[in-house]
């Protein structure tokens, strides 16, 4: 179970995508639980129930409770509002984007776990959902907490490869 399961079930013409699911495993930019949160998180948004179980089963054995519940918060708020923010920002009329949202996102303020590691993760999954607004948001607030652009990068690659083999695994689907 796990990644080596969900690499397992990459076809050879997504080899590449099954390669670098296995690096970014071993990546070592970031702590564990900055990196199966972004895992975890990506594979959430990516919506592919086989990708979230298998990623889910990795990330259950390197994360705590505390995290592992932090990195679905993530994934669930940035589902939100990556749409709304994504809306405002590609709507002609500016003024949507001077309204407040009167949106709950109370867990962003308390995700209990450190702010950085969470904001990693919503970059994360703002990426796989393509909101600009939300990943200039988020990569402001983890550069001013000391991430590296290295470490920012890494987030960002988990987020395309598993985004990637969702993908990848869904058109397989459809082929069957």
């Amino acid at each position: 179970m796990g990644i080596d399961a969900l690499r397992d079930r990459i076809p050879d013409y997504a080899k590449d995508i099954r390669l670098n699911l296995g690096s970014l495993a071993s990546e070592t930019s970031l702590t564990d639980q900055q990196k199966w949160g972004a895992f975890l998180a990506s594979a959430l948004a990516s919506r592919n129930a086989e990708v979230i179980r298998e990623i889910a089963a990795d990330a259950a054995e390197k994360l705590s409770g505390e995290a592992l519940q932090a990195a679905k918060s993530a994934a669930a708020i940035m589902g939100m509002n990556n749409v709304y923010y994504r809306a405002t920002h590609l709507m002609s009329a500016e003024e949507y984007a001077t309204l407040p949202a009167k949106l709950r996102m109370n867990v962003i303020g308390n995700p209990g776990v450190d702010k950085v590691d969470f904001e990693l993760w919503s970059l994360a999954a703002s990426a796989v959902n393509g909101c600009g607004m939300c990943l200039d948001a988020h990569e402001k607030v983890v550069r001013k907490a000391g991430l590296s652009t290295e470490q920012i990068q890494a987030s960002l690659r988990i987020a395309s490869a598993v985004h990637a083999a969702a993908a990848v695994l869904d058109g397989e689907a459809a082929l069957s």
